[in-house]
């Protein structure tokens, strides 16, 4: 057995040093040294996001429609793979219906937005006629729970769901199917508007969604929408005790002045 090889590539002091070490020394001295772990960029402190958080769906969704008399939650089609609340700034990728032999070149891009997002925001997926296509699956969630995201939601297929159940990752999609976008879709651009599930979601919108659905809030609204949302809020969980001491529905209706 020769060591030629390996000498070749190191300098004089360092292979005197390996000609005396241990095996096992000599072993760990040959070894690349490891990649080091690229942590994911830390998301600064949103107070807009932190305060739709602790709201339900269905204030916020309502008073957008009171304010501006526009429906901005998305279809009932769109589901979680569990139910997971979630908010945070929608991050927008875009799959255009194209048939290619690329592999996963074609969607290339998409994999790069994956591994730039920052922490605590939504990945969002637009895709054209996406229903039987699995958009997003296992290795897309574990990417985004470790880069710390917020959550993800695909307008097309979901696949892997055992795995994202066992990751915790929150979820949602239009459809359960377990095939593949590869070979079907192109990447066509990131953080331009995509429309998911009815509504239009642009990059930096609110993205909130629990166990009622999915709504967004504009970005250049949300300030507006807050007070509003949280009055909303306030209104129905004081309302419930009320029903539940006065056992009627249209005391509360009359002195709450909302349903």
């Amino acid at each position: 057995m020769t060591n030629r090889p390996l000498l070749t590539s190191l300098t004089a002091g360092a292979a005197l040093a390996l000609a005396a070490a241990t095996p096992a020394q000599a072993q760990s001295a040959a070894k690349p040294a490891a990649e080091p772990t690229v942590a994911a960029p830390v998301a600064a402190a949103d107070p807009l996001v932190t305060a739709f958080a602790l709201l339900e769906t269905g204030s916020i969704a309502d008073a957008i429609e009171q304010l501006y008399g526009i429906k901005t939650y998305m279809s009932h089609q769109m589901r979680p793979v569990q139910q997971e609340k979630m908010a945070g700034r929608a991050v927008t990728v875009f799959f255009k219906k194209e048939e290619n032999k690329d592999g996963s070149a074609a969607i290339g891009g998409m994999i790069n937005v994956l591994d730039t997002a920052p922490a605590g925001s939504v990945f969002v997926l637009g895709m054209e006629d996406g229903l039987d296509y699995g958009a997003i699956g296992g290795m897309m969630t574990t990417t985004m729970k470790s880069r710390g995201l917020a959550g993800a939601i695909s307008g097309g297929g979901l696949r892997d769901l055992g795995q994202i159940r066992k990751l915790g990752f929150p979820v949602w999609g239009a459809s359960i199917v377990p095939s593949t976008t590869v070979g079907h879709y192109r990447f066509a651009g990131s953080n331009i508007p995509v429309s998911v599930g009815g509504v239009t979601v642009n990059a930096g919108d609110i993205i909130v969604a629990d166990a009622d659905g999915i709504v967004v809030v504009p970005a250049d609204k949300a300030a507006a929408i807050l007070p509003k949302a949280q009055e909303n809020d306030f209104v129905e969980h004081a309302t419930l005790p009320y029903i539940e001491k006065y056992k009627s529905l249209k005391k509360a209706v009359d002195t709450f002045g909302r349903i």
